[in-house]
């Protein structure tokens, strides 16, 4: 049982605060939370997001698997109980970046509703941006960019989402993007035009 620090004296109104700092980056800061089964296109819409942004002015920074599983949640693995502490870590974070004035764009599987309202919950409403990269277990087996697949039907992978663990798909995404459908730099544009508005300063 983790105990509670009794030694924290917070000094948040002391530290400049996040207007002041969304002032100096000329920008509205933002959590856009991409949800989706692996391999449905979340960190390469992810990239193109934030290169499209970047040419437009905007500070950001992208979260991943691979940036936060090989750092600061080496420790957890992928029962039910590991995937919400994921998620927590995670969504701490991010507010932490929001907190600074940067626009944060996560790419997660993050399979269920309760785990991304926790996500929403930590973050706040205001700020989190859902968005649903759509794209069918049978398409994004068929594209297995990490040979992911391959290994879950394999048994080597437990707890796959789609396969032997459940995905719930959102039921009020701020946008969703139909990977199947169209092309990646037309699921860039899409996601651009949906939140440029939202991220530019009044």
């Amino acid at each position: 049982m983790i105990s509670k620090a009794t030694n924290i004296h917070p000094v948040f109104d002391r530290i400049v605060g996040r207007e002041e700092k969304e002032q100096i980056l000329n920008q509205k800061a933002r959590v856009i939370w991409m949800t989706g089964l692996s391999g449905s296109g979340k960190t390469t819409i992810a990239i193109g997001l934030e290169k499209a942004l970047q040419k437009r002015g905007f500070l950001t920074q992208i979260l991943d698997g691979d940036n936060i599983r090989t750092g600061i949640n080496k420790n957890l693995g992928f029962s039910e109980e590991d995937r919400t502490e994921n998620i927590r870590r995670i969504a701490e974070v991010s507010k932490l970046f929001v907190n600074c004035g940067i626009i944060t764009i996560n790419c997660f599987v993050s399979p269920t509703l309760a785990i991304r309202e926790q996500a929403k919950e930590i973050i706040g409403d205001d700020d989190f941006r859902e968005i649903y990269v759509n794209a069918s277990y049978e398409e994004c087996e068929k594209r297995d960019v990490k040979g992911l697949y391959k290994k879950a039907r394999n048994g080597e992978i437990k707890n796959f989402t789609g396969l032997d663990a459940p995905f719930e798909a959102p039921e009020n995404a701020f946008l969703e993007i139909k990977t199947a459908d169209i092309s990646i730099e037309e699921s860039v544009k899409c996601l651009v035009d949906a939140i440029l508005s939202d991220i530019k300063q009044a």
